[in-house]
């Protein structure tokens, strides 16, 4: 558990969507290590895992299926989580959807010809997600008088994807273009939070979004070429590196802190 009783989050409730994917599995990590009790949220369940990352922790660690997209799945979910945990204190909206680069063909291909029903499916998880998330999750803070949103957005929700980082995939007869659907999802999570911070305040509820730069997980070398050189840095994150945001915004550290956009990328945004 924390030192330091100002970024204590020892005995509050955290409910993290996606939270057995390559972020969540670290946001869970980091809020059970001190004293947290956490609700992972995620449509695909695995025990195992779930067992060996975090069983030992000295907080609590539940695993639900929930599609994000359904309401009804996720109140089923909180009722669950206040029966077994209690009332959250923390909503970590950090499940999403995106095209890596080596999603299918029509996924990756030019604005123009972006399949609509790809639109579809990223904003109806990205943005809906979040949005039904916080009306039921979020709403029971509100109701319960306190509580922390952190909404997960990425570098590409406040600048436009350098499509050059990817031109080597012409040159090998596949073009990629980042699509357009993940960016314009986590540029809309900026105004939700600002709308229901506002909102929220009154009732005591904090709602800030962390925007975050790419994460290493063994990309391929000519990708490596094309982004690392637009990082001042110099490197992609480590997974654990956006750990101490979550831990700040979920304590009493950030009280005074709603409505804002807590940029960590390397200094991406800085050029």
């Amino acid at each position: 558990m924390s030192a330091d009783p100002l970024f204590s989050v020892a005995g509050r409730v955290a409910v993290v969507t996606g939270g057995l994917g390559q972020l969540g599995r670290q946001f869970s990590g980091a809020l059970a290590a001190r004293g947290a009790h956490v609700a992972i949220l995620d449509q695909h369940q695995d025990e195992a895992l779930v067992a060996a990352r975090f069983g030992g922790l000295p907080g609590r660690v539940i695993s639900l299926e929930a599609d994000l997209t359904r309401r009804p799945q996720i109140e089923a979910a909180l009722a669950r989580v206040e029966a077994e945990l209690g009332t959250p204190h923390i909503l970590i909206n950090n499940a999403a959807l995106d095209s890596p680069p080596d999603a299918p063909a029509a996924e990756n291909g030019p604005f123009e010809r972006y399949p609509e029903e790809s639109w579809d499916r990223v904003m109806e998880v990205n943005i809906k997600g979040v949005f039904l998330s916080c009306q039921v999750i979020g709403g029971r803070m509100a109701a319960a008088g306190r509580g922390s949103v952190i909404n997960v957005s990425s570098i590409y929700g406040l600048v436009s994807p350098d499509q050059r980082i990817y031109a080597y995939r012409a040159a090998a007869g596949a073009p990629f273009y980042k699509p357009v659907a993940y960016s314009a999802s986590k540029s809309a999570l900026l105004n939700l939070t600002r709308y229901l911070a506002t909102y929220w305040a009154p009732r005591g509820v904090r709602v800030n979004t962390v925007t975050f730069a790419g994460v290493f997980n063994h990309q391929d070398e000519q990708f490596l070429a094309g982004y690392l050189p637009r990082v001042p840095l110099g490197r992609m994150a480590r997974e654990d590196e956006y750990n101490g945001a979550i831990i700040f915004l979920a304590s009493d550290a950030s009280a005074y802190m709603t409505g804002s956009n807590l940029v960590i990328d390397g200094g991406w945004t800085a050029w």
